[in-house]
């Protein structure tokens, strides 16, 4: 007998749970609105964009400027994770007054044909910083410290993931290794769906997709997950079909993308931090075992460096 799938992970704070910083809002709304109702949008981009005049306006005055619903209002703030627009208008307060402390404007990250390199390089480097901003301002730390408990005790990992998502996999099966841990990448999907098929309770299994309808992932996730191992998802889109087969869900930010900018570099930099803070939080839980096998590791290498191979 197969397990019921699971409810879809709510993206508010859940029960108990604190509001977001202010800080966090904007990043919460570049993350959430594609998924979005084009009403619930209006409200969301309203209140990123402008929130000391939004800060200063009732339910009943942000839904006319909207032109939504004062029901609209209210579900976007407790989708932004908010218990109610009361909550909301606190924390734009909060942005607003941080705003105007004399913080520099955002630089566009637009780059065009002609841009000098000298431009790319700084359009770049901005846009990676927000994009690791954005991820850390909306990363569930509680989501994060259940799945490093997971891996930490696991028997064995297996990660999913395709395209650039699959180089994230294999470079967290890369990092889990060298502190002892059993850790498999797989990108192909039929692999992936018989190694998911010999996994138990007490192991776990990692999907990484942006999109989160990928379903080359989805499918060893599932397989995974009604076997009874403990399955985690990395996505920028928590309320994506992968989440229903998630034990836990790590939200990446949304990718900005343009034309000589594909999605997949956004969202391989916000992957690369969500895989760099499990490592470092598995490492931590097994700092006894990780910290010789990490210097096995490197005595195992040292040879090479000396000879000057590759």
């Amino acid at each position: 007998m197969t397990q019921e799938v699971k409810e879809i992970f709510g993206t508010g704070t859940g029960p108990g749970g604190a509001p977001p910083a202010p800080a966090a809002l904007a990043a919460k709304v570049r993350t959430l609105a594609p998924s979005m109702t084009r009403s619930m949008q209006r409200v969301a981009e309203a209140v990123a964009h402008d929130p000391a005049g939004c800060a200063a306006l009732t339910v009943t005055g942000l839904a006319e400027l909207t032109g939504t619903s004062e029901a609209t209002v209210v579900r976007t703030a407790r989708l932004l994770g908010y218990p109610g627009y009361r909550d909301l208008r606190l924390a734009l307060a909060g942005l607003a007054a941080q705003q105007q402390s004399g913080r520099a404007p955002a630089l566009t990250t637009d780059i065009a044909v002609d841009d000098p390199i000298a431009d790319v390089v700084a359009k770049l480097a901005y846009d990676e910083q927000q994009t690791l901003a954005d991820t850390a301002a909306g990363l569930d730390t509680v989501q994060l410290g259940a799945a490093v408990s997971a891996l930490a005790s696991a028997r064995r990992a297996d990660v999913y993931g395709v395209g650039a998502s699959g180089l994230v996999a294999q470079d967290l099966t890369q990092k889990l290794l060298r502190i002892g841990l059993i850790a498999h990448a797989h990108s192909d999907p039929h692999l992936a769906v018989t190694n998911a098929v010999q996994l138990r309770g007490g192991d776990v299994a990692i999907a990484i997709t942006h999109s989160g309808s990928t379903g080359d992932v989805i499918e060893p996730l599932r397989v995974a997950f009604e076997h009874g191992a403990t399955t985690i998802a990395i996505t920028g889109r928590p309320d994506g079909p992968v989440s229903q087969y998630a034990d836990h869900v790590l939200t990446t930010s949304t990718a900005r993308e343009s034309e000589l900018r594909p999605a997949a570099m956004s969202s391989r930099t916000s992957q690369l931090l969500v895989v760099d803070c499990l490592f470092i939080g598995v490492a931590q839980r097994t700092y006894e075992t990780a910290a010789p096998a990490l210097s096995a590791s490197y005595e195992a290498l040292a040879h090479r460096h000396r000879n000057g191979s590759r």
